[in-house]
């Protein structure tokens, strides 16, 4: 897994905004002749990692999202430093959200997670043979780490309990190659 399936491009635009990973671009296309003004974001790409323990649960973390104003049940997941390398960013991205480090790390595929508006590509992997290693959350982060079976997880997708998309996303991936 390097880089995803399109080549990666830069929406036309200035930059109106940056907090050091994301850009907020004010973008314009000519549609048919007729300008057309958006809001463009330029992502660095992020990873979602699907964990499991040998005792066949998965980790799943309850995650606040301050922008949402609630806490949502999540997969760990994090953002690319740069042009780091997807595997090295799920394996740091486990290890700080979850306390869990990773001796098997399997690609799952990838996504877009919001094409419309945004340049961020999600890496998918499936992290086995775990040890607990110890948390170490980034500032502000507030997540709690739970112990879920593969039927919990149904349950949660069936009652509308998971609601995060690259969640979604994930265990889509996860469920059309595993079973």
């Amino acid at each position: 897994m390097s880089e995803p399936p399109y080549p990666p491009h830069r929406p036309p635009g200035p930059t109106i905004f940056t907090d050091g990973r994301i850009e907020v671009l004010d973008s314009t296309w000519t549609v048919d002749g007729t300008p057309l003004r958006r809001g463009s974001i330029v992502h660095p790409g992020a990873v979602v990692i699907l964990a499991r323990r040998e005792d066949g649960k998965f980790l799943l973390i309850r995650n606040t999202r301050r922008v949402l104003g609630h806490t949502l049940w999540e997969l760990p997941a994090g953002t690319r430093d740069g042009a780091e390398d997807p595997a090295a960013c799920a394996l740091r991205e486990l290890r700080e959200e979850t306390g869990y480090a990773a001796k098997t790390l399997l690609p799952l595929g990838g996504f877009y997670s919001a094409p419309g508006f945004c340049t961020e590509y999600l890496f998918a992997f499936l992290a086995e043979d775990l040890e607990f290693v110890g948390q170490e959350l980034d500032r502000g982060e507030q997540i709690e780490v739970y112990m879920r079976s593969e039927e919990e997880l149904d349950e949660m997708l069936r009652g509308g309990e998971l609601v995060d998309g690259k969640t979604l996303a994930t265990l889509l991936l996860f469920q059309s190659s595993h079973r």
